[in-house]
């Protein structure tokens, strides 16, 4: 057997290696199998995680950690390019949940190197890996295309491509390491991309283009991860109060506009960051087993449809 075919037989997951065994009956009627814990406990207990663009008080990522840290992670490592909040943060998470290790790293989510080490810290550690949330992004250039350079859709391709592409690049290989703690390869990749990168009007040329960059890399990774039991999906927010939303919603409040935010979706207002963070929790537990390669929407319903004016169908 050749390298290629030994390196793949290893890295089966559990459900193709040991699927769930006949769990006998109830009444003459099968009882149920289940490839995930049970929802009412810790969700993600014992498992190490990785958030990238944490920094924002406002932010998705920031929002991800506690709701990772409170259901039972071991170790959670904040980073950011920016790191004037972290250690706020880390304050409060050890505060809020004293038995997570919770570290901070300041580097560029797109620097090779950075991701890499980071990775390579919490294999070093804990000796495994099993969430990584790619959360890290900026929004681009808010004029139209044809002002846009080329280094200037270059950076924002950068930081909100490539920062996914090594996140998979290195935390992939670090899931498929097993122990006796972790007998069998999985994990879950998660990359934020965007309603913007589902359909337009949403963002910018440069920003729209990389936020669906990010969901064919789900779509693609997904599959040359296949049988790993790595699952690699992307968030899809949509208007979201979050520290890159915040001059949108500062601006709205000083016009006494606020309630005007989010009106073309059908529950009519924006999001708070911890609303995204529960499908991260989601789609970073078991629960979500056999939900890989998605663009998961949470936009209150905004992509569900076209633009209309209530009340004038047609």
């Amino acid at each position: 057997m050749t390298s290629v075919p030994k390196r793949r037989l290893a890295a089966l997951s559990q459900q193709l290696v040991a699927p769930i065994p006949d769990q006998g009956t109830f009444e003459n009627i099968p009882i149920l199998k289940k490839v995930a814990g049970d929802s009412n406990g810790p969700r993600l207990q014992g498992k190490v995680v990785i958030v990238t663009g944490t920094n924002s008080p406002l932010g998705i990522g920031r929002a991800s950690a506690h709701q990772f840290a409170q259901n039972g992670a071991r170790a959670v490592y904040i980073c950011d390019f920016n790191d004037q909040h972290l250690e706020t943060h880390k304050r409060e998470l050890a505060s809020l949940y004293p038995g997570v290790d919770v570290h901070t790293r300041k580097f560029d989510a797109a620097d090779d190197a950075s991701v890499k080490a980071v990775v390579d810290d919490a294999i070093k550690t804990y000796g495994r890996l099993d969430v990584f949330f790619a959360n890290a992004g900026i929004v681009g250039n808010n004029k139209l295309f044809s002002e846009i350079t080329a280094n200037e859709f270059l950076s924002t391709l950068r930081t909100n491509v490539v920062s996914v592409h090594l996140a998979a690049k290195y935390g992939a290989p670090a899931m498929l390491i097993t122990s006796e703690e972790k007998k069998y390869p999985s994990g879950s990749i998660m990359g934020t991309a965007s309603v913007a990168g589902i359909r337009s009007n949403a963002g910018s040329s440069d920003y729209s283009a990389s936020k669906a960059s990010v969901i064919s890399l789900a779509q693609t990774l997904s599959y040359q991860l296949a049988g790993t039991g790595i699952r690699v999906n992307a968030i899809c927010p949509g208007v979201i109060e979050t520290g890159m939303t915040a001059p949108m919603y500062d601006a709205a409040r000083a016009r006494g506009t606020e309630r005007k935010i989010g009106q073309l979706n059908p529950l009519g207002r924006g999001a708070h960051a911890d609303e995204v963070a529960r499908v991260a929790l989601f789609l970073a537990s078991e629960e979500s087993s056999y939900v890989n390669g998605q663009a998961w929407a949470v936009d209150g319903g905004l992509s569900a449809g076209h633009p209309f004016v209530p009340g004038k169908l047609g």
